[in-house]
């Protein structure tokens, strides 16, 4: 591939001032949102104000930008991109530059030399993504993604709304960035490997056998070639499990630190599968486009990206299915969330798990290490729609085209709703079960935009499915009588937390972390006021505890409508208390200050007319 021709081609100057500015217009949103910067006020403007940023860089200069930004509720601004201009021989120029930025914040941020040197590489990679995603956008509308399939509309959407570095993706190079980005949406097949079982581990639901659900996933025909190759090796087939592995993984993780295992014949290397896979925005996750009722598969793959890096953790890997049967069984035990909600969570019903032979005995070895062999197989979300039901991740009602339309609004156009109704239903849809879940059950998943996903129904939200969910398990600290059955196997590794912690996974990880954005384009656009969706959020949320008066001691054990919470902050880790150590256990949120709840604000003013 002449890589040099194809980059030309796509990353002009047009398109790479573009995502400079968007780039840029992010990092001074979130940076103001995670308190790292503090513009004042120079004046008040019709929509908003004036606000100026004076820096003191690290050489001892004065740098100075000015824009315009709008307050929203959450403490969070709407900064208006063409607006932002910085002081340049006495003079306010456009501004354009995100690394310039960083360079220019390093010192009042306080930011270390080593990790604004590793950070302007993810700004680097970011933007080289965003320059290919702003070019090939043009192609495509609002209106065109609406029937767009699951899996490819994955491929239309832009990564985590609130990391400003968020396609990092240390470890890829150039044409691994253009054979596996999910928005390239390059199919690919996956490679296989034979791995013994003296080393090798798999686990599933009572109801999944080994022999059956490998011969599911490749067909009777490949199963029995990859067979026939280990006895070509002069080994017992018997003796070995099979495990999908990704070829990036394969040529760059495996081959160097698992070559012993190989030397010893551990671990056999077959040759690919023939179905064809996409990867979903996690990039590590692929559904299957040759079956897409066959099982989504996630595997390792050892890039930093977002905070982590993205392998497996060895022990939630092993505990997966367990995980599965015990949430599968709350919902089926309970009429609101299985009758009533009718909630899909697809769940990882079996998984491998391969420890390194030698990093599996040091203690504290950083935990990258632990993750680098495993697979996970989750049902199908395809396997859970009925007829005339449509999936889309609540992640893609972010999306907003190059003609500026959002992608929400051609959902509500198509459907015939009003606003207000149609984010009724997608209220009642998503936060009602996850409501049901820590109110009843003190149990909690990290439902942010990639994991959730909105099953619609003639264009309406219908029904929610939760994937992912298994990684995120959070039970409540609190003796609460329905945690007393949890299996014991369980109790070693689910994290469990206190009220405030239970209560940040809907309230950050949903509110702050998907919906201050979406009001804010509801509001931006003029679709829907924003203080008018968090009034309709709270509604959703009275409405509930209306429903259940029984659990009216957990609305108060679980306040989700006081006043302010513990602000977390995903920036603010890398930039400042973490850098790029590699410790033994993956970076979290940093707390710092407290973030206003929009629930209370709204409901106040309303108690004010």
């Amino acid at each position: 591939m002449n890589t040099q021709t194809r980059i030309q081609d796509i990353v002009t100057e047009e398109v790479w001032t573009e995502a400079g500015r968007q780039l840029l217009t992010k990092m001074i949103t979130e940076f103001m949102y995670e308190d790292m910067i503090h513009p004042t006020v120079v004046r008040e403007e019709e929509g908003g104000a004036l606000y100026q940023l004076s820096l003191t860089k690290d050489n001892g200069k004065k740098a100075q930008y000015q824009f315009k930004a709008k307050k929203r509720l959450m403490g969070s601004y709407h900064i208006f991109p063409e607006s932002i201009t910085f002081l340049k021989d006495g003079e306010w120029i456009h501004a354009k530059d995100p690394i310039q930025f960083i360079l220019d914040i390093q010192h009042d941020v306080g930011m270390n030399p080593v990790t604004t040197g590793h950070l302007i590489k993810e700004y680097n990679n970011t933007l080289l993504a965003d320059a290919h995603i702003l070019h090939k956008k043009k192609a495509t509308t609002a209106d065109e993604l609406v029937d767009l399939d699951y899996a490819e509309l994955e491929g239309e959407m832009e990564g985590h709304p609130w990391i400003t570095y968020n396609k990092g993706r240390i470890g890829f190079n150039y044409n691994d960035y253009l054979s596996y980005a999910p928005e390239q949406k390059k199919e690919v097949q996956l490679s296989w490997i034979a791995a013994h079982l003296d080393h090798a581990t798999f686990h599933s639901v009572s109801s999944v056998d080994y022999e059956s659900m490998i011969k599911g996933e490749l067909g009777e025909d490949n199963y029995q070639h990859f067979v026939q190759m280990i006895e070509s090796e002069g080994v017992d087939a018997s003796k070995y499990y099979l495990i999908p592995v990704h070829e990036w993984q394969w040529n760059e993780m495996i081959v160097y630190y698992f070559a012993s295992e190989i030397a010893y014949k551990h671990i056999i290397h077959l040759g690919k599968s023939d179905d064809l896979y996409l990867p979903q925005q996690s990039i590590r996750t692929f559904v299957n486009r040759s079956a897409k009722h066959k099982h989504h598969v996630k595997l390792p793959m050892s890039i930093l990206n977002t905070l982590v890096y993205r392998g497996l953790p060895g022990e939630r890997t092993v505990v997966a299915p367990t995980i599965t049967e015990y949430i599968h069984d709350i919902r089926d035990k309970d009429t609101f969330l299985n009758k009533e909600c009718r909630i899909i969570l697809p769940g990882e019903i079996a998984s491998m798990n391969y420890e390194h032979p030698y990093f599996s005995k040091l203690t504290g070895a950083p935990y990258q290490y632990h993750e680098m062999l495993g697979t996970i197989w989750r049902e199908s979300i395809y396997s859970f729609l009925d007829e005339n039901e449509h999936a889309v991740t609540l992640a893609s009602l972010l999306y907003v085209d190059d003609k500026k339309k959002p992608f929400v609004a051609a959902l509500i156009e198509r459907s015939g709703l009003t606003t207000k109704e149609w984010m009724n239903a997608l209220f009642d849809v998503v936060v009602q079960p996850l409501l049901h879940f820590l109110y009843k059950y003190g149990t909690v998943f990290s439902p942010h935009g990639q994991n959730t996903v909105v099953v619609l129904k003639n264009h309406i939200p219908h029904r929610l499915a939760m994937k992912d969910f298994v990684d995120d398990v959070n039970v409540s600290d609190e003796p609460l009588p329905e945690l007393e059955h949890l299996p014991k196997e369980l109790k070693p590794v689910l994290r469990s937390e206190g009220r405030e912690g239970l209560c940040q996974f809907i309230f950050t990880g949903l509110f702050v972390c998907h919906f201050r954005y979406l009001a804010d384009i509801l509001d931006t656009f003029e679709y829907m006021d924003e203080e008018q969706f968090w009034l309709s959020l709270r509604n959703t949320i009275i409405d509930y505890q209306n429903r259940f008066p029984e659990l009216k001691d957990r609305f108060t054990l679980f306040d989700l409508l006081r006043p302010q919470f513990t602000k977390l902050c995903l920036n603010r880790n890398r930039m400042i208390d973490y850098g790029y150590e590699d410790d033994d256990d993956r970076p979290h949120a940093s707390e710092y200050g407290k973030v206003q709840n929009p629930l209370h604000i709204a409901a106040t003013r309303l108690a004010a007319f």
